[in-house]
């Protein structure tokens, strides 16, 4: 295993595992033993960033979520699991109520529910601290000042390590790390968007914004994370779900020019590397010229084996100018 350091401040930066695990349907659609057996072999190759959230997984059972959060906490204290392991998780998209859904009643980014939220999950999870806290979506509700103070308060007191956010517009994430800088707070230090090789149409309508998704890594946010180098990308969904072993499942955003031009590319990369199209995937994200996390899910040892050999694969610079380049 390889690693890189998230974070800029002594007292709150990690040294985490290049490769992250994904924990999104750990304990609902992915049972206890199978999920068990997927952390420990992730942990035995050296892994020790896992990824989660207060939501997953409530549209299974049309519940709030919690499983995810509730059986890594169980497997840390069946395993003596102590901080050695870093678990991120994301607040702000819980359902308020079951049955609904962050769509139409998503419990926010108050400072109120920060505090609460955080505080269910260090107890699902059975943490004094949680390493890595994420704003998980947009609240246009609350003033981006009452959210930087109140994850700002969690930091002072040692409940919250370092804080993160996901699918929010770049102007927000900017105004807001702008806020917590002017005021001597911290602020977010890790980005978690959608990324991979093929590139989703943006302007495509989604639940949550009417002209397109703000869960993207866009060109202006790539372009925002270059000129941060103490930004950390973490890509979220790499593998399209599978969308790269079965290009007929990929999502009608997909469905686009530049798609088949891609695909070739990453194919003829394949086959000169003598990987799998979804290693060449994570090593063209982990070679980046800005530091990238893939965050992949599985749901078998046989696919996190996979995805731990692309930590070692090595791409020569050509075949990198040819993936980037490919349009």
């Amino acid at each position: 295993m390889k690693y890189r350091t998230i974070g800029s401040d002594p007292g709150t930066r990690r040294e985490v595992s290049v490769l992250a695990l994904g924990a999104m349907l750990f304990g609902s659609r992915t049972d206890e033993k199978t999920s068990f057996a997927l952390l420990d072999r992730y942990v035995e190759a050296g892994g020790n960033f896992i990824d989660t959230s207060d939501n997953y997984a409530y549209w299974i059972d049309g519940g709030q979520g919690g499983q995810s959060e509730e059986l890594l906490g169980r497997w840390r204290r069946s395993r003596g699991i102590g901080d050695e392991i870093v678990i991120a998780t994301k607040l702000g998209a819980r359902p308020l109520a079951p049955g609904t859904s962050y769509v139409d009643n998503a419990e926010g980014l108050s400072a109120k529910v920060i505090r609460e939220s955080a505080e269910r999950s260090r107890e699902r999870l059975g943490v004094e601290r949680l390493d890595l806290l994420y704003a998980h979506i947009e609240d246009r509700t609350v003033s981006a000042r009452e959210t930087v103070e109140g994850f700002a308060e969690l930091v002072a007191e040692g409940t919250v390590g370092l804080l993160g956010v996901s699918n929010h517009a770049v102007w927000r994430v900017e105004r807001a790390r702008a806020l917590a800088a002017a005021a001597g707070l911290p602020g977010y230090e890790v980005l978690q968007y959608h990324h991979s090789h093929l590139r989703p149409r943006t302007d495509v309508p989604s639940d949550l914004w009417a002209d397109g998704t703000l869960g993207a890594a866009t060109a202006e946010l790539l372009s925002y994370l270059e000129a941060e180098p103490d930004l950390t990308l973490v890509a979220y969904s790499p593998l399209l779900k599978g969308g790269y072993v079965r290009p007929d499942e990929l999502p009608s955003d997909y469905d686009h020019p530049g798609t088949p031009v891609r695909t070739k590319v990453l194919g003829e990369v394949a086959r000169e590397t003598g990987a799998t199209v979804n290693q060449v995937v994570l090593t063209w994200q982990l070679g980046g010229r800005f530091p990238i996390v893939p965050l992949a899910g599985v749901s078998s040892v046989a696919q996190l084996e996979e995805n731990l050999g692309a930590v070692e694969l090595e791409l020569t610079e050509e075949q990198r100018v040819r993936l980037d380049a490919a349009h």
